[in-house]
């Protein structure tokens, strides 16, 4: 029985995002071990404020606090945002992962080394997972999401442990956790390429993407920005990716004043 055009459609969707996914991952491992340069945690900006160690690399983390908790306050505060109840749980997953960001980023950036960078990257795995299947449930399958966000988030974990542990041993590999980070960033934007919105709001959720682009950016030119304007681009940086998720929290407010899902959701995502 020949497909329809939309199962048709559906089908070259999920294998461009299968092989774009199997590609990425190819050649990230493909890649020689990357280990953790040590000159990566002398940030620019030492300066002590308050009796507070690079403080404004440490306090720049409050704002992760703000748009964490507040983006757990929305999700938990309406089931009208979510055609299906279950899709706030990876939005929940986000947020938390945001919040302890701020503890686990404020906690590196008090004595900066491989050990303590464990506490800022765990949670931002975390996050990025959580956000990731989200995705998943809003333009896939709210079923796939079900079934992906436990695996998911153990591979984003799994991740940060490994390359732990392999700096330990020293000959520190970074690919699993640049597949996390990096990779679930381009499948997000893969699937907002590549399927149909069913929400209102989706702009807000390109703004952040360009936003944490933008703090990549800022964290590369730490030292230029700094010799520039006196404030360190790490500094920068921990704004514009904590005003990224600002964005997330600005795109579920919004749907808030329309709750109704573009596309209804189907019985066989539920």
């Amino acid at each position: 029985m020949p497909l329809t055009r939309e199962a048709a459609s559906s089908s070259w969707r999920h294998l461009t995002l299968v092989a774009a996914v199997a590609a990425f991952a190819v050649i990230t491992f493909a890649h020689a071990p990357i280990p953790q340069p040590l000159e990566y945690h002398q940030f620019n900006d030492s300066r002590t404020l308050f009796g507070i160690p690079n403080a404004l690399d440490v306090l720049s983390n409050v704002p992760f606090a703000i748009v964490g908790v507040a983006g757990l306050w929305l999700v938990f505060r309406s089931r009208a945002i979510f055609a299906s109840p279950w899709e706030r749980w990876p939005y929940a997953v986000l947020f938390v992962g945001v919040t302890l960001t701020a503890f686990g980023s404020a906690y590196y950036h008090l004595a900066p080394d491989n050990n303590r960078l464990v506490w800022d990257r765990l949670p931002m795995a975390i996050g990025f997972m959580g956000l990731l299947a989200a995705i998943i449930a809003e333009r896939v399958s709210v079923r796939a999401a079900r079934m992906l966000l436990m695996p998911l988030l153990v591979i984003g974990c799994a991740s940060v442990l490994y390359w732990h542990w392999t700096e330990l041993r020293g000959a520190g590999d970074l690919r699993l956790y640049v597949l996390v980070q990096f990779g679930s960033l381009v499948v997000v934007v893969l699937l907002l390429l590549l399927y149909p919105a069913r929400y209102p709001g989706a702009s807000y959720l390109w703004v952040g993407l360009i936003a944490y682009a933008a703090a990549k950016g800022l964290e590369s030119a730490d030292r230029v920005i700094f010799d520039a304007i006196g404030v360190s681009g790490h500094t920068l940086k921990h704004l514009a990716a904590a005003a990224g998720v600002a964005c997330i929290v600005a795109m579920l407010q919004a749907r808030s004043a329309a709750t109704v899902p573009r596309t209804p959701l189907l019985s066989s995502e539920r």
